[in-house]
Order: C-alpha cells, then sequence, then structure tokens
C-alpha cells in the first residue's frame, strides 16, 4: 500500500475509527481497577498500567500481523472479525463495567495489563485487518490508541450515547475490513482475483454480506433482546 494514497488514508480512517469504537471498553476498564486505590496512587497506577497495556497490544499486534502472513489465518482472522462486528451490536455492556477492581498498585497494575490484554484483541484485529499489511499504519494504529485509551474513555462514551449510530458505523467498518481480509485470503485467490467480471462480483457480493449481515443479524439480536426484557418497549 503506497504511503499517503487513497488507499492507505481509507485504511487510516478506518483504524481510527475501529480504535474510537473499541478502545473505549479498555479506557473504562484501566479507570475501575484503579478506583479503590488513594488518589496519589491512581494517576500513578492509570499511567504505567496503561503503558505495560500498549505494551503488550504492540506485542499481540506484531505478532497478528506476522500470524496473518500464513495462508487460511487471513480467512479465520476475517470471520473472527464478524464475530466482533456482531458482538459490538449486541453486548449491552450492563454489568461487566462493575469490575475489576483492585485495592493495591501492583494489583491495579496487573488487572490494567491482563484486562488489555484479552479485551484488546477486538482491536488488535481490526487494525491489522485494516492495515493490510502496512506496518506505518500499524504503529499509527498503535500510536492513536493511546490517547484514547488514557484519555478518551468518557468522550467515546459522551459521542456513543449522543450520537449511538457510530456503533453501528463501527460495526460497519469491522464487517468491511472482515470481508477485504477474507477476499484477500491467498487460499481463495482463484475465486476474487482472476481478471474476469464474476471475481468483481464475487468480491462485492462479500462485502454486501458482511455488511449487511452483521446490522441485520444485530438488529434481529437487539430487538430479540429487547422483548425478552418485561416491560421494555421495542422500537
Amino acid at each position: 500500500m503506497e504511503l499517503f494514497s487513497t488507499p492507505w488514508w481509507s485504511a487510516l480512517l478506518a483504524i481510527i475509527l475501529i480504535d474510537l469504537v473499541l478502545a473505549g471498553d479498555n479506557a473504562i476498564v484501566i479507570a475501575l481497577a484503579a478506583r479503590n486505590l488513594p488518589p496519589d496512587l491512581q494517576k500513578k497506577a492509570i499511567m504505567w498500567g496503561t503503558v505495560g497495556a500498549i505494551a503488550v497490544r504492540a506485542a499481540m499486534t506484531l505478532i497478528v500481523v506476522w500470524l496473518l502472513k500464513i495462508p487460511g489465518l487471513m480467512l479465520i482472522g476475517g470471520l473472527g472479525l464478524l464475530w466482533i462486528a456482531y458482538k459490538l451490536l449486541v453486548d449491552t455492556g450492563g454489568d461487566e463495567h462493575d469490575g475489576p477492581v483492585a485495592t493495591t498498585f501492583w494489583g491495579a497494575m496487573k488487572t490494567i495489563v491482563i484486562a488489555d490484554a484479552l479485551m484488546g484483541i477486538d482491536n488488535v484485529l481490526g487494525v491489522a485487518g485494516a492495515a493490510g499489511g502496512s506496518m506505518t499504519l500499524v504503529v499509527l494504529g498503535l500510536l492513536i490508541s493511546v490517547p484514547i485509551v488514557v484519555y478518551g474513555s468518557q468522550i467515546v462514551l459522551k459521542l456513543v450515547e449522543r450520537f449511538p449510530i457510530i456503533i453501528q458505523l463501527g460495526a460497519a467498518v469491522l464487517a468491511f475490513t472482515a470481508a477485504k481480509m477474507i477476499i484477500g485470503e491467498q487460499l481463495l485467490k482463484e475465486v476474487f482475483n482472476p481478471p474476469a467480471s464474476y471475481a468483481d462480483l464475487a468480491r462485492w457480493s462479500v462485502y454486501a454480506a458482511c455488511i449487511a449481515g452483521v446490522l441485520l443479524a444485530g438488529a434481529w439480536a437487539a430487538r430479540r433482546a429487547a422483548k425478552s426484557v418485561p416491560g421494555q418497549l421495542t422500537q
């Protein structure tokens, strides 16, 4: 991918949106993990915990970028990203933010790093897929995620509360990225890459199926969940 080309800027915009949508939960976990510490240790725990979390995420991203070069794993990664996009739409995030809690500095550090490593899988996979193998974009994605994780949790939450369509837009971007990963799978190059009209049709069909499928499945699951709550009206 040529630096500063139109595809490069498009990928960067996709990475920024993925970071905005997916990094908010990591910022919340960091804040909650340190909430029971004395005030003088809270900022210290958040700062150093974030440094550790970003280091773990950087290592995970480099590993994922390398793994996606193995035949078959682009397809698996794309399917996994579709599931993440779906879960983004159906997870309400209710009780999941009631913890974890730590009462010591090192306990908070451990909680932050482990939680970010577990929760950051979706972000890492999304950024690696959107980057299309460009290490420049991978590094930029990591750098962009730092201020979002450290400072942006409340901003992200307020934006999502005010403009709920951000969630749908983020899920659509993830689905688009998943489709691009599936189409870029080397094992499927005979289907998507030959110079024939049916290959163009196949590519656009995958993009449409992934995006529409995720959004429709998410809307259907959300409606079912709303119906299952007594007294809750569906829109």
